[in-house]
């Protein structure tokens, strides 16, 4: 590779190929990808194991299907599991747009405008219903006369306007009908029986979008809790009441393993979760399903379960050399009876062909970046020597790091020096300059202080460049 700057250099378009000295790795993910098989590396950080997972994520085909949960009627503690595909999805929503009349607010009877939050019950003036005060006279809109309980609503800082108001009217043939007005953005929507039958018939009543179809194939649930990782059900302090409380469907919450069906499920430090968490993972990649319900048992979430809730995920997990075992052996067998562990590279010879690939790492993180110049040859060529200096103390390594992540530090670092001195590359004074100011705090401590007991003892105003015995 022959170049004077980076920005010469060409960033290849498939991310597998950004991947620097992790051919292996790269030739099982790519495996996984197509298989959908787990996988699970190992290495020190900054080796890559993330931009891997990314990079399966990447050639996975868009989702398929879109996870709902609906009001249950009869049983609202046991909201109904919906899963749509994406015709389900494209037929539903214009249908649904074009269910009922949509009218202004000011062709609405006066109390349907006051009740959705139209129009203020003290001046009369309309305004938008998302505005909680009559921008007019600065009253609070909505209904304020007829509820019991707007003292504890108004004291949790909920205000009472609603969504949906029902009411009926006399047809012409003398019979009655029950007659629906809704918010509709800025206007009103009126849904009479007919209306709300077809809208029954879709399943599309009160439905709370769980997983949408439109989303990202990647998911990281690094250092989620339980709730965050399993789904978790919201407490409810009016415990669901029809009046004031939050029904059980609204307050379902998935978890990542529910976010990432279809997709890719990355989680680094795999084994710092509880064995009791690493066995539930367990239960929804042999499954498939895992059931969403309130964690704390004192909650009114508690009380809520959706079954079955989808989560065909493929697993890629990531920890350090020191921590394998520490991993549930039941899901560490999984991993290998359906897909692969791989160690991490710590380091690549020192080759030409491995001198072009940092390069193109350098040049790959200037663009990441998007705030620091471009390189020149020489500060490269420095970060090289930097690159093997480190392969050298930390691994005992002759070659070329991959502790990418080092060297990701520097020439941001050294980006940072050239733009404060108005410099248009980063050269090689810039490099220097960085390696000298990103020494970590031990490195720092032992060049201060030689030993951590002086190090110390500064701090309670001791002597601490003298070699003082102090007893």
């Amino acid at each position: 590779m022959t170049f004077n700057t980076t920005e010469e250099i060409n960033i290849p378009k498939d991310p597998f190929e950004r991947i620097i000295g992790q051919d292996f790795a790269v030739k099982i993910a790519r495996i996984c990808a197509k298989q959908r098989r787990h996988l699970m590396l190992v290495g020190p950080p900054g080796t890559g194991k993330s931009l891997i997972a990314k990079a399966i994520s990447t050639i996975l085909p868009k989702p398929k299907q879109q996870i709902s949960v609906l009001h249950n009627p009869s049983r609202p503690e046991r909201p109904i599991l919906k899963i749509e595909t994406i015709n389900d999805v494209k037929t539903t929503r214009p249908k649904m747009n074009s269910i009922g009349k949509i009218i202004d607010p000011e062709d609405a009877p006066i109390f349907v405008t006051e009740e959705l939050g139209f129009r203020c019950k003290r001046c009369g003036e309309i305004s938008s219903p998302s505005l909680d005060f009559c921008p007019a006279c600065g009253a609070r809109k909505g209904n304020q006369a007829d509820n019991p309980f707007n003292d504890l609503i108004m004291g949790f800082g909920r205000n009472s306007k609603k969504k949906m108001v029902r009411t009926k009217r006399t047809r012409s043939d003398g019979k009655t009908e029950i007659l629906i007005y809704e918010v509709f953005g800025e206007k009103i929507r009126v849904l009479n029986e007919r209306d709300l039958k077809k809208i029954s018939n879709n399943h599309m009543l009160n439905k709370k979008v769980l997983v949408p179809l439109n989303r990202s194939t990647f998911v990281q649930a690094t250092g989620a809790s339980e709730s965050e990782l399993l789904g978790d059900v919201q407490h409810d302090p009016y415990g669901g009441h029809p009046d004031i409380g939050i029904p059980p469907y609204l307050r379902v919450v998935p978890g990542a393993i529910h976010e990432a069906h279809e997709g890719v499920l990355f989680i680094d430090e795999l084994s710092s979760l509880d064995y009791s968490i690493q066995k539930s993972i367990l239960t929804g990649m042999q499954e498939k399903t895992f059931p969403i319900t309130g964690r704390n048992t004192t909650s009114t979430g508690a009380a809520v379960k959706v079954d079955n809730v989808p989560c065909d995920f493929i697993l890629v997990g990531a920890m350090n050399f020191n921590d394998i075992h520490n991993i549930n052996p039941a899901l560490r067998s999984r991993i290998r009876g359906s897909g692969y562990e791989v160690l991490m590279e710590i380091g690549m010879k020192d080759t030409e062909e491995n001198r072009n690939k940092i390069a193109q790492f350098v040049a790959q993180e200037i663009v990441k970046d998007g705030k620091i110049p471009h390189a020149t040859k020489k500060a490269v060529d420095e970060v090289i020597k930097e690159s093997k200096r480190i392969a050298k103390v930390i691994d005992e390594y002759d070659g070329i790091t991959l502790r990418l992540r080092k060297l990701a530090g520097i020439v941001k670092l050294a980006g940072d020096l050239a733009v404060v001195e108005s410099s248009d590359y980063i050269e090689e004074k810039h490099i220097r300059e960085a390696i000298h100011n990103a020494k970590t705090v031990e490195e720092q401590i032992k060049e201060r202080y030689s030993n951590w007991w002086k190090a110390g003892s500064s701090d309670y105003g001791l002597p601490a460049y003298k070699n003082t015995d102090i007893r």
